[in-house]
């Protein structure tokens, strides 16, 4: 048996679309919470699950109170990423973050600013601090990634 992490197989990481003129609507539109958390629900549903072998620690990200993987690729100067989380609500967040940032240049991914994108989206001071602390986590791990 080898010692060397798995990973994705490098076509995994362009086949994941997510269009934000399709998606960041239900999010801007909602009139409640309620809404805007079943929109989230159902956009964690896109996200394909990671196969079980690639569940590994070393892809796990820090900072995150439910269990959330994140695997970066860059091609031709973009950045891509497959992530994944046993917890629904978290898989949804995951997607919102790969909505902005998923095929991005390096500088488009530095320059986006976290707090902001979830205050247009509706989200801030809706996620309990531990939720928060783990979706900033994940930014965080996707910026680096990219740097």
């Amino acid at each position: 048996m080898s010692d060397t992490p798995l990973s994705p197989e490098p076509e995994a990481f362009t086949r994941l679309e997510l269009d934000p003129q399709e998606i960041l609507p239900s999010f801007t539109q909602a009139t409640n919470w309620q809404e805007r958390y079943r929109a989230l629900m159902l956009l964690g549903k896109r996200l394909p699950s990671l196969d079980e072998a690639l569940r590994q620690p070393s892809a796990q990200v820090r900072g995150c109170e439910s269990n959330a993987w994140l695997y970066h690729r860059e091609i031709d100067g973009k950045h891509y990423y497959l992530a994944d989380s046993d917890a629904r609500i978290v898989k949804g967040l995951i997607a919102l973050l790969l909505t902005v940032t998923h095929g991005q240049d390096k500088a488009s991914i530095a320059a986006l600013d976290l707090d902001a994108y979830f205050e247009q989206l509706g989200l801030s001071g809706q996620l309990s601090p531990s939720r928060t602390n783990g979706v900033l986590a994940l930014g965080q791990a996707i910026k680096a990634a990219a740097n």
